[in-house]
């Protein structure tokens, strides 16, 4: 294909503030998940690629801490209306590499750039404290300086949102840094890395690394003790190999990990606004979100009417590729995507689960899956543990809300949840009784820019996103000072 987005964009790796070939010239093909057409080629990053890039990250990282929290602010606003200005040319991008439907892409980018705004404003708010020593004869003195050089690593499935999540707060704090895009979707994160070139950004603050050899690059990256950070999103299987290297350095870390929600409907809700609201959750990027409605538990008494509704609204849905106009539902990622998706199908219908709507492959060129409602999924199916990251939604009926409970916390996950009902006092127990870092209450969409965004127990460690989203790229300092009575 030969799309004048993708022909005009650099397809190189960025290193000190130049578009560079990998040492060795390689390069890898991009794929249109769609058509399984070839995009383009890019650079694919060696070792030693990876290592100039992080060197050049060292050698800014004095000049770039010591700018102003203005000269920072400025940057991430110039390239938050820059994102603006081209949506319409970086969402089609997105739905070629990527897959989702043009009014998601652009979606996506309006989100992603809310993240440079919000962390704009946040380079201006850094703070510390001063106070005097409780027994006297000293000051105390707080300050918050860069963490230092960072290693941002970014995921297929939100290949802009997940770069300005971290690159905006680094980029706030004064900290450089390198940045890995998943090699399925390296062509968001090269664009948006020519944007903030563009806005001014000085060399060597941020390096972007395309390469289908993540784990050779990267290793000696994090084992090099020049790093002081990491911030990882993807898989948990991943994000503990990752910790496990980052413990021989003391590597800083923030883990966005895989998620398992729940999605808890009890018979005193407004159905209509719970199958709305489990659309958005099951739905959004066709389901491949770690916030993706994964168990969808409904109270006995309206299981069946829930799951009519929602299997009609799923069966309405236009499934084909995301560029052409009324597409609802575009491509899975890969081959192996639909494959795991078509097996955790065909286990739950062998397990006793009945199929409302859906249940199989689409044919064509392209990796595409029907919108699927399947109900009385047993808990012993293999995706009541596993994520399905899929457009399928699978329904399990419960009876009390203590069984709710129980089934929503039986998983080594703990990302985010959905709870519907009218009865407030309900609301606000099933709101601190679930083991999550996020929760919806009577909402099928939690994420938000100005809201901290992570998980407990294996879905991750530190927030991003919020106020809090800046703190994992400073340190605390503390200065004593003193001051002897007189």
């Amino acid at each position: 294909m030969d799309a004048p987005v993708v022909r005009n964009l650099p397809k190189q790796l960025f290193v000190a503030g130049s578009w560079v070939d990998a040492t060795d010239g390689a390069t890898f093909e991009v794929l249109n998940p769609a058509t399984g057409e070839v995009l383009c080629e890019v650079a694919d990053a060696s070792p030693a690629d990876g290592r100039s890039a992080l060197d050049a990250a060292v050698a800014a990282q004095p000049s770039f801490a010591r700018t102003t929290p203005l000269e920072r602010h400025e940057i991430l606003t110039t390239a938050f209306r820059l994102l603006h200005e081209r949506i319409d040319d970086l969402a089609l991008l997105m739905t070629l590499e990527m897959g989702k439907p043009l009014p998601e892409a652009r979606g996506e980018i309006s989100y992603a750039a809310e993240f440079l705004r919000h962390f704009a404003g946040e380079a201006l708010r850094i703070d510390g404290g001063f106070q005097t020593a409780p027994q006297g004869g000293a000051r105390l003195l707080v300050t918050r300086q860069p963490v230092g050089p960072c290693l941002l690593v970014t995921p297929w499935n939100f290949p802009m949102a997940m770069g300005t999540r971290k690159i905006g707060p680094a980029i706030a704090a004064g900290c450089t840094s390198v940045i890995k895009p998943a090699h399925q979707t390296p062509l968001s994160m090269l664009a948006l890395v020519d944007v903030l070139r563009e806005a001014g950004l000085p060399d060597g603050v941020v390096n972007c690394l395309t390469t289908t050899d993540a784990s050779g690059v990267m290793e000696p990256l994090i084992r090099s003790g020049l790093a002081r950070k990491l911030s990882f999103t993807g898989s948990t299987k991943v994000g503990k190999v990752l910790l496990e290297q980052c413990a021989s350095t003391v590597l800083r870390t923030s883990m966005e990990l895989g998620g398992n929600a729940p999605f808890v409907v009890f018979e005193d809700a407004d159905l209509d606004e719970a199958v709305t609201g489990a659309m958005a959750a099951k739905m959004r990027n066709m389901g491949e979100a770690c916030t993706a409605a994964n168990r969808i538990y409904v109270q006995e008494p309206v299981i069946e009417e829930f799951g009519r509704r929602l299997a009609e609204r799923m069966g309405r849905l236009t499934v084909g590729d995301g560029t052409q106009d009324g597409v609802d539902v575009g491509p899975l990622i890969d081959e192996a995507g639909l494959a795991k998706v078509s097996d955790l199908v065909a286990d739950a219908v062998d397990r006793g689960a009945t199929v409302l709507t859906g249940g199989e492959r689409v044919d064509g060129p392209g990796y595409f899956y029907r919108p699927t409602v399947l109900t009385g999924v047993p808990t012993a199916a293999r995706m009541a543990q596993e994520e399905i990251f899929g457009p399928v939604a699978p329904l399990t009926p419960f009876t009390t809300e203590e069984e709710a409970v129980r089934l929503a916390n039986d998983t080594r996950f703990g990302l985010v949840s959905y709870v519907y009902t009218n009865d407030l006092r309900r609301a606000l127990r099933m709101a601190e009784a679930i083991e999550s870092g996020m929760v919806g209450l009577n909402q099928g969409v939690v994420s938000n820019p100005y809201a901290p965004f992570g998980g407990m127990k294996e879905s991750g460690l530190g927030r991003e996103g919020g106020s809090v989203g800046i703190d994992e790229f400073l340190e605390t300092k503390y200065v004593g000072i003193a001051m002897p009575q007189r």
